[in-house]
């Protein structure tokens, strides 16, 4: 396994940790299994979605405030419980399939790193199995 840190500049954010991952599989020598993509931070996830348009991102993470706002009656005394929603709905991993050392991914897609509770240092961890 390998671990990566990152740091966020904002609240909210996606980073591209497609080149991470793809360092990762090319690291363990795996040609053909998958690869998972892990974050232990219950305030932010991991998502694969389109990387040629920023304003992709960019409406997902405003449709993420229009359904789950910061100000909303929350009990969780941190103040946070809006960031805690959204990475439970984004997800904290991602599985990808390996085929000849390469992530399998569509043309227009990365791998990214969901901040929802930012600016933070950050880590996730990328796994690759052989099958």
């Amino acid at each position: 396994m390998l671990s990566f840190e990152l740091r966020t500049r904002d609240r909210d954010a996606f980073v591209d940790i497609t080149d991470r991952v793809r360092e990762a599989i090319a690291d363990s020598g795996v040609q053909q299994g998958t690869c998972l993509i892990y974050c232990p931070h219950t305030t932010a996830g991991i998502t694969i979605n389109e990387n040629a348009d920023p304003d992709v991102p960019r409406d997902i993470l405003a449709a993420l405030d229009r359904c789950f706002p910061w100000q909303a009656g929350y009990r969780h005394a941190e103040g946070n419980s809006a960031a805690h929603i959204k990475a439970s709905t984004v997800g904290a991993s991602c599985l990808l399939v390996v085929k000849d050392g390469k992530p399998v991914l569509g043309t227009w897609q990365s791998v990214f790193f969901c901040e929802f509770d930012g600016p933070r240092s950050r880590r996730f961890h990328v796994q690759v199995c052989g099958s």
